[in-house]
């Protein structure tokens, strides 16, 4: 079987309201400025979680785009993709990444490492044929953590931490025969200064 590389895209969504109903007003910009950016990019579909600041992002970065269909994937989704086992954690961040994962609701927990494991099959890897396949997947801060800790085969609990700014684009290349490629990781550059950190923890910024 022949086959060739997959270059996939990653975006969390746009900034949401206070309730998480949708996009803000500056998540709307930066879903529209997304998708200036990619649109000379050959994508071949945009795939999107089911809630609703994704979906709604999802939209607009392919009315930028010319006939790209839109596809809603619940491995796509908002959910915790790994639970680690205290014996896995560094000793001196075990206790508090444990109560502050033990926080989130049962909907994100239970599901999560078979959504995860879903996501790897459906998104990730070379695809078959020979022409190279370019897909954009719109998503949550978590799911972005996890596939580029798998791309970089850091240990599973390594999502932890790793963080996303809303509308930041990462890209990984699978090629056949080669190890993954990130080529990006939490870019920005489309965004104006004032639509970079949202998302982001304020002590990252900088």
């Amino acid at each position: 079987m022949t086959t060739a590389a997959r270059y996939l895209y990653l975006a969390r969504h746009g900034e949401a309201t206070d309730d998480e109903s949708g996009l803000s007003a500056n998540g709307r910009r930066q879903a529209a400025l997304l998708g200036e950016r990619l649109r000379h990019t050959a994508l071949s579909a945009i795939h999107h979680g089911p809630l609703p600041r994704a979906a709604q992002t999802a939209r607009l970065v392919a009315e930028q785009l010319d006939g790209v269909p839109l596809n809603c994937a619940e491995p796509a989704g908002d959910y915790l993709p790994y639970l680690p086992a205290r014996d896995e954690l560094p000793p001196e961040i075990a206790d508090a990444t444990l109560e502050r994962l033990a926080q989130f609701p049962p909907e994100e927990r239970d599901p999560g490492p078979g959504l995860a494991r879903a996501a790897l099959a459906r998104f990730t890897g070379p695809v078959e044929g020979d022409a190279p396949r370019h897909e954009l997947v719109v998503t949550h801060n978590f799911l972005v953590a996890w596939l580029v800790r798998d791309a970089l085969d850091a240990p599973k609990w390594r999502w932890i931490g790793l963080n996303h700014a809303n509308a930041a684009l990462t890209v990984i290349r699978y090629a056949p025969g080669r190890p993954a490629s990130l080529l990006l990781q939490n870019d920005t550059g489309h965004l104006p200064g004032e639509l970079r950190w949202t998302g982001f923890p304020p002590e990252l910024h900088v």
